[in-house]
């Protein structure tokens, strides 16, 4: 939901709502957001979407991320982008997208950037007891190192349940410097952002490679990507950018295929620009 704000057309509640049945419709209910996007303009259109429709509140899946403190909402004079882990923070958090979304429950509450002032036990506490309070469904990481969850997940009652990292053909280096395998060892679940690499994977050599593939699987040089990602272990969910429908059908359509493992291998030859070793 991260460019919900730049779509007027989809502004109007019940425009938004039609949307979001045709989403629910495909098969597809998680719905990835964060209060930065487009300043809490975008969670708070889906909430008036969710408030003009009620019925759709119990049938999406709400993932949102909170942490990131950007400029402009900075009290201080500085002005500065920064993090924030604290306790008083993510509570006011957790609370103001609640409100702005108008559901009863966070299905996936994410630590949006790690935070080297996070007081561990204090941070564990407040996401433990939001979640015993019924504001969570449950919480994840976004962006962290596995020093970083691990110690988090230490001082948490709770398992976390999710990483959101940014992985794709055009970004695969999780998987050789031993970011992927910790957090599948550690059993979170990978959420990939940014699945085709802002539209880097079309270009080149490995967008020529990708669209002279995906006939052979009768799918689009994106759907193609995204099995590509699919084929991982633990099946990464890739956190898709576009709002258009047909677009949004082909990439999930193009998602359920199984690549033999050689043709897996090629397209990460054409990524790395190199041969395996």
């Amino acid at each position: 939901m991260m460019r919900l704000h730049e779509r007027e057309e989809l502004h109007a509640p019940e425009r938004l709502a039609d949307w979001i049945e045709a989403r629910l419709d495909q098969g597809l209910d998680w719905f990835d957001h964060a209060d930065i996007y487009g300043d809490r303009r975008a969670e708070t259109l889906f909430g008036d979407a969710l408030r003009a429709r009620p019925s759709l509140a119990e049938r999406v899946k709400v993932v949102t991320k909170a942490s990131i403190v950007t400029p402009s909402r900075d009290p201080s004079s500085y002005g500065v982008k920064h993090y924030d882990s604290s306790p008083a923070y993510l509570n006011a958090a957790i609370d103001g997208s609640l409100t702005r979304l108008g559901v009863a429950r966070l299905d996936h509450f994410l630590l949006h950037r790690p935070d080297p002032l996070m007081e561990v036990e204090a941070t564990a506490a407040a996401l433990d007891d939001a979640i015993d309070a019924g504001k969570l469904g449950a919480v994840g990481v976004s962006n962290f190192l596995p020093e970083q969850w691990r110690r988090l997940q230490g001082a948490m009652r709770h398992r976390l349940a999710c990483h959101q990292l940014q992985l794709s053909l055009a970004h695969p280096e999780p998987l050789f410097d031993g970011l992927f395998d910790a957090l599948i060892r550690d059993g979170l679940r990978p959420l990939a952002w940014s699945p085709l690499g802002g539209g880097v994977v079309f270009e080149d050599v490995l967008g020529e490679c990708l669209s002279r593939l995906s006939p052979q699987f009768e799918t689009s040089a994106a759907g193609l990507a995204l099995a590509w990602l699919r084929a991982l272990p633990g099946s990464p969910v890739p956190v898709i950018g576009t709002l258009r429908g047909e677009r949004i059908e082909e990439l999930r359509d193009g998602a359920k295929l199984t690549l033999e493992r050689s043709t897996w291998y090629a397209l990460l030859e054409e990524a790395r620009s190199e041969r395996v070793a």
